[in-house]
C-alpha cells in the first residue's frame, strides 16, 4: 500500500512538469503563479513522507527520484528562459535610451580645463 502523500506528490510533480513546458510569454505570469502554488503544495506534502518505507513504496520512490531530476532540469530551463528575456528587455531599454539621447554616455575624461582666466 502506497501512502496517499506519495501519490499526491507524484500528481503534483507531474502537473509541475507539464506547467514548466508552457513557454508562452503572454501567459508567463499565470505559469509562474501556478509553479509557485505547486511548489508550495509539495512543501506541505514533504513532512508526511518519512521512513520507514515498505518495499512497494521504495520502488515507487525510485521512480519519483527520477521524475524529480526531470523537474529540476525543467525548472532550471524555465528560469534561464525568463532571465534571457529580462536581459533582452533591459538591452532594448538601454538601446532606446541611447537612441533618444545619444550623448548621455559620452566619457568626460579628456576634457580640457582652461586654468588661465
Amino acid at each position: 500500500m502506497i501512502r496517499p502523500a506519495l501519490t499526491a506528490w507524484r500528481d503534483v510533480t507531474e502537473k509541475l512538469v507539464r506547467l514548466t513546458q508552457e513557454t508562452a510569454e503572454d501567459r508567463r505570469d499565470e505559469t509562474i503563479a501556478g509553479i509557485e502554488a505547486l511548489l508550495d503544495d509539495r512543501d506541505k506534502l514533504q513532512p508526511h513522507i518519512a521512513a520507514p518505507f515498505t518495499p512497494e513504496e521504495e520502488a515507487f520512490g525510485k521512480i519519483l527520484v527520477v521524475t524529480e531530476a526531470d523537474v529540476q532540469k525543467k525548472l532550471a530551463q524555465f528560469t534561464k528562459l525568463i532571465r534571457t528575456d529580462i536581459a533582452e528587455s533591459q538591452a532594448k531599454k538601454d538601446n532606446m535610451k541611447n537612441y533618444v539621447n545619444p550623448y548621455s554616455n559620452v566619457a568626460r575624461d579628456g576634457t580640457f580645463y582652461d586654468t588661465k582666466q
